[in-house]
């Protein structure tokens, strides 16, 4: 138990400035992909394509946290690292429902203080994909 305490010291601080750091990389990603496509279209996909940025984040999220370092690069940074409940590695299909259900989160704010209540600090969005955040340092 006190393994798991010291695993999720400073977690939901360490989650949001790992959310800053990847935002900030997955509008780079949606802006240069975007301007790539742009370019090459010859200025046709400004009419034609979605904002790139919901599909992008999927991937991202999808990719990083199912890949062999089990986070994004902002939670790197900020030494986390997503896990399913039972401690295995989170699969391409969880990672990317879980970066899908926070982005719906964000429709209903309040619902992020779950987190607030919860004995292990999971978000609802952490709940319903069956994960958990930790320190990987720990």
């Amino acid at each position: 138990m006190k393994e798991l305490r010291a695993a999720l010291e400073g977690v939901r601080t360490r989650r949001v400035m790992a959310l800053g750091l990847d935002l900030i990389l997955v509008s780079i990603l949606s802006a240069a992909l975007w301007f790539a496509l742009f370019i090459l279209s010859f200025g046709l996909s400004a009419v034609l394509l979605p904002p790139f940025f919901p599909f992008v984040a999927f991937f991202y999220n999808g990719l990083t946290v199912s890949g062999w370092r089990m986070a994004t690069p902002g939670m790197r940074a900020m030494d986390l690292e997503m896990r399913t409940m039972d401690g295995r590695p989170v699969p391409f299909l969880n990672a990317a429902v879980h970066a899908v259900l926070f982005y719906v989160t964000w429709i209903f704010p309040p619902l992020l203080l779950a987190s607030l209540i919860t004995s292990d600090k999971r978000c609802l969005h952490d709940i319903f994909a069956d994960v958990i955040v930790l320190r990987r340092s720990m």
